[in-house]
Formats: structure tokens, sequence, C-alpha cells
């Protein structure tokens, strides 16, 4: 139901931003739709991951174990000089693993993330009304899940915590990439990042 509710708010803010509108009204909408978006967003992970209904269906009805990395993905995983985030793709959308060069680009530390829900790791920025950051990444993330295809992200502002939970100004370039299992199945998405914060922030650019 909930969904439901968030599905029909999206509809409708699109809906009135397609009108003529006063420009502090059409802020206001603005900001509400990228809200609701982002609860949609949170919403379907937790409930969902980036599964579809027909997915979760044929899941529920064949279970199968929980994937696990195999020790060479592990090692090259780990050893990688890019940010490697590893994320399961179930309902929850859970920390894997995150790589050295990740967790110091993102301020985090891997032993405490892993387990935890994508979302509640890494929020949106609450002094960013217009922050979408959670449900842009969200839609790049299920487009990899229906897909079975990498899926490069544009420019995204998508401000982290440093270590006194003060919101940091960051510009990323954002790769998602399937990882399969022997049997051709989506077992994990690899969320790739550059940082590329010192071309957008020192410009004054936004995206």
């Amino acid at each position: 139901m909930q969904r439901f509710i968030g599905e029909q708010n999206i509809a409708h803010f699109e809906r009135l931003l397609s009108e003529e509108q006063p420009e502090k009204s059409r802020a206001f909408i603005q900001e509400q739709l990228v809200a609701s978006k982002r609860r949609l967003a949170t919403l379907t992970a937790a409930s969902m991951g980036v599964h579809s209904n027909a997915q979760i269906m044929r899941e529920r009805a064949f279970a199968r174990s929980a994937p696990k990395m195999t020790n060479k993905f592990q090692w090259q995983f780990e050893a990688a000089a890019k940010p490697l985030l590893l994320i399961d793709p179930n309902p929850g959308l859970h920390i894997v693993d995150a790589n050295t060069a990740y967790a110091s680009a993102t301020m985090i530390e891997p032993g405490r993330v892993a387990g935890e829900k994508m979302f509640d790791v890494f929020p949106d920025n609450p002094d960013e009304p217009l922050a979408d950051g959670v449900a842009n990444l969200f839609a790049s993330l299920r487009v990899v899940a229906e897909t079975g295809q990498s899926d490069a992200m544009a420019v995204q502002r998508y401000d982290v915590r440093n270590a006194s939970g003060v919101f940091v100004e960051r510009y990323w370039q954002p790769l998602n990439s399937p990882v399969l299992n022997g049997s051709g199945n989506l077992a994990f998405i690899l969320h790739q990042v550059i940082d590329v914060t010192s071309t957008y922030a020192s410009a004054g650019r936004t995206v």
C-alpha cells in the first residue's frame, strides 16, 4: 500500500510540474517530487531489493542459498585500485563488502558497514532538499538487475558523512555492473565510483 501511495504521489507531482505554476510553487513541488522518489526507492529497496515481483515469487518458489564470493573474486575485489562496493540485490540491498579504496573515498569502515542496508549507510543529505542520489542509484541498480547489463550513471552529487557524521559534498561518476553466479543468475551488483568532486565543486557546476 505504501509503495502504491508513493507511486501515486510521484505521478501527481510530475503532473503538476507539467502545468503552469508560479516559481515558488514549482520549487516546492520539485522538492516534494524528489522526496517522494527518495521514499519510494528506500521502501522498495527494503522490501524487494532490485528484483521485480516476478523475480521475488520465483525465488520464494525455488529457494537458493545466499551467494558467496569466490576466493579469486574476493582477492581481485580487495586488491583493486578503483573504489568498489559489493551489494546484495535482494531485499534490503545489504552491503556485502567495500574495498580499501571505496572505504577511503566514502569515509566508512568496511567491517562496520558489511551487512548493513545500502541506504542506511548512504542516505541522502537531509540538508539538501533536492538530493536525488538514493533515487538515482536505486534506479540504476534496478536496470542492472532487470537487464543483466552494466549501467553507467551520469555524474551524481551524493554527499557522504565523515567520521563526525557531518555530510561532506561529493560528486561521483558511478558504474554499476552485474556479478553472475555459475548458473548465470545475478549474485551481486558491483558499484564502482570515481570521485570527480574537484572538477564539479571547484567549478560551481550542478548535476
